[in-house]
């Protein structure tokens, strides 16, 4: 196991769990919050990111950043879902 992988790991949990706060904070209030333009992109690029993780064997990496881009991709829905804020 390579040091590297638990360094981005850690720093992709801290990202995951901010980010379940927000969704949980949208789905409260019924309003999506984050812009179509932020989080479209950042989904796709963080599923760029995911698959280059896995291919360079950085397991946990892979898995905690995809699912931080469908995290991304759940925030893009309740955009689209609750309109604007």
């Amino acid at each position: 196991m390579l040091w590297q992988d638990i360094v981005i790991m850690a720093a992709n949990l801290i990202f995951f769990v901010s980010l379940v706060i927000q969704i949980y904070y949208g789905f409260k209030k019924k309003k999506g919050l984050i812009t179509l333009p932020t989080s479209g992109p950042t989904a796709i690029g963080l599923y760029a990111i995911s698959i280059s993780f896995y291919t360079l064997s950085l397991y946990f990496s892979f898995v905690v950043s995809f699912l931080n881009a469908t995290l991304w991709l759940v925030l893009f829905i309740q955009r689209i879902v609750y309109k604007k804020a």
